[in-house]
């Protein structure tokens, strides 16, 4: 379970109740969170988990190239783009 970052706020806890801590997220969510922000109140936690879904790039084939945006073609290459006929567009 050493992929997860804690971050222990409001108090201290010994790396045993911390590990019992990541151990119920990965059971409560089916996945071990990136981060677990753990805030101490008394004796009261709060968690929370954050699981920091990557972000993609969509890249498609667009006049012969490999694109994710069309901002680095020049004017005849949108132009080509625009007219170019779309297949298998979902309506």
């Amino acid at each position: 379970m050493d992929d997860c970052t804690v971050n222990v706020t409001g108090g201290e806890l010994p790396p045993e109740e911390i590990e019992a801590y990541k151990a119920h997220a990965l059971k409560q969510y089916g996945e071990m969170p990136r981060q677990l922000d753990i805030k101490v109140d008394g004796d009261e936690v709060e968690l929370s988990a954050h699981f920091g879904r990557h972000q993609f790039e969509r890249i498609r084939r667009i006049t012969g190239y490999l694109v994710g945006t069309l901002d680095r073609f020049n004017d005849a290459k949108r132009h080509e783009e625009h007219d170019r006929v779309k297949h298998g567009v979902a309506r």
